[in-house]
């Protein structure tokens, strides 16, 4: 058996993790949301919930991976063997999540494509970006290619390992795209009538935070933290006990939330100078945007340095997911890396085809209503991720104790938790009753 793996800094692993939670829904998604539900209202109930299940789920996900230091199937039968269909479930959760979302990214890497060719010409590439996106993404060959073209970027990162691969990736990755924004907004920000996007997505308004948005918010938070899948007891697992787990449970929620609000000062500026009505969504990413770009000037460059980090967000959380997909057959099984996750990312492959034929040949078939895109989002986000996130909240709230999390985190007194009390209160009480008002608010607005 190989050699596990194990970050080698700290800012490695925050890099990881962080680039697991930041991803596509969470860069157009939250901003939008923001805007609708309420501005800075709707980001500071958004932070209060990040408070009281996103903060102690990503705590108990990091102390459960190092202590076990398998991968979550193993982690879960290490502590209790009833539990073990949460690391199952957290297992399948990743096919049905990356077989989507490489399709998606597969979008992503085309439009990268088309804007850095462009970068070599005077005429801009998207000039119609409803019709190309709709010619795109009906045409089953090239969507399939780009979706090809995804997984074997992911693959490629993967298949070297926890430091040569995800950590050394990530630690370049994820700065670039922190650049990127940056210089997206001070663009977006120079331009005429940019203010009303800065009051669309932070002006306060209380009066929007009715419990549908409420339900928004925490359903927003779960989510893009990438709780309950069992990302962060993966990567917590090639911790050394040297880290601070306490701290990278605080930052790794912090900057996503960051990072989703620095994605809406680079978008909504320029939507609302321009005169266009800001869209959930695909339509928001690879159609209103173009278009943008198309009138402002220099839109090439920006369009490209847009979609690199994009891409870049999308590749962080999906080689996350497959590193999950694969790391029980890894270890359980004894195979070698470079063997395992080829095969695994061809199988998610072939399981994510319908989903990138169905805008196409495949779009009038439905799975209980659904196209197959929504399908997997709505199995793989709304109920095997809620339901993972609510074993862990059980797990350590009620059977293991919260004192398992916080004697791990404190390493025999090498770090200190000051907040013992309320995390024991919130992961045995909080947490549970959100997580399940989410998976209920979830699953009867699909029915």
């Amino acid at each position: 058996m190989e050699k596990r793996g194990q970050f080698t800094s700290k800012f490695g692993f925050i890099m990881a993790s962080i680039g697991s939670a930041i991803g596509l829904g969470n860069l157009w998604g939250f901003p939008y949301k923001a805007g609708m539900g309420g501005g800075f209202a709707f980001i500071l109930v958004y932070l209060i919930f990040v408070g009281l299940v996103g903060f102690p789920i990503m705590l108990c996900e990091f102390a459960i991976g190092r202590k076990a230091r398998v991968n979550q199937i193993d982690a879960y039968r290490k502590f209790d063997k009833r539990f073990t269909i949460a690391g199952v479930a957290g297992t399948i959760a990743a096919f049905f999540i990356l077989a989507f979302y490489g399709v998606l990214g597969g979008w992503v890497v085309n439009y990268a494509v088309k804007y850095g060719i462009n970068l070599f010409s005077s005429t801009n590439t998207i000039p119609q970006p409803q019709q190309y996106f709709n010619d795109f993404v009906s045409n089953g060959a090239s969507a399939l290619i780009f979706f090809i073209i995804f997984m074997v970027l992911t693959v490629f990162i993967v298949i070297g390992g926890v430091e040569n691969g995800i950590e050394k990736a990530s630690k370049i990755m994820m700065p670039i795209l922190f650049l990127f924004l940056i210089l997206i907004i001070v663009r977006s920000l120079t331009l005429p009538g940019a203010s009303k996007g800065i009051e669309f997505l932070f002006k306060p308004d209380f009066s929007k935070l009715t419990p549908s948005t409420l339900g928004m918010a925490l359903s927003q938070m779960f989510f893009s933290l990438s709780l309950g899948i069992g990302a962060m007891i993966t990567y917590g697992s090639y911790l050394s006990n040297d880290d601070n787990i306490q701290s990278s449970a605080i930052i790794v929620p912090l900057l996503d939330t960051v990072a989703a609000i620095l994605a809406g000062l680079a978008i909504f500026p320029a939507v609302f100078a321009l005169g266009l009505e800001p869209t959930q969504g695909p339509s928001l990413m690879f159609i209103t945007l173009p278009a943008i770009f198309n009138q402002m000037y220099m839109g090439n460059v920006f369009g490209f340095m847009f979609f690199v980090l994009i891409l870049f967000a999308a590749l962080s959380s999906s080689i996350a997911l497959l590193e999950i997909a694969s790391s029980f057959f890894m270890e359980h099984f004894k195979l070698k890396r470079k063997v395992i996750i080829p095969i695994i990312a061809a199988i998610i492959t072939l399981w994510g085809t319908p989903v990138a034929l169905s805008f196409g040949v495949l779009g009038d078939v439905k799975v209980l209503g659904m196209g197959f895109l929504d399908f997997y989002d709505f199995i793989g986000e709304y109920v095997l991720m809620t339901f993972g996130a609510l074993a862990i909240s059980i797990l350590i709230g009620w059977v293991l104790k919260p004192k398992m999390v916080i004697d791990e985190m404190e390493q025999n007194g090498k770090f200190r938790f000051m907040g013992k009390k309320y995390f024991s209160f919130t992961i045995k009480f909080i947490a549970p009753i959100l997580i399940l008002a989410v998976m209920i608010m979830s699953i009867t607005s699909m029915i």
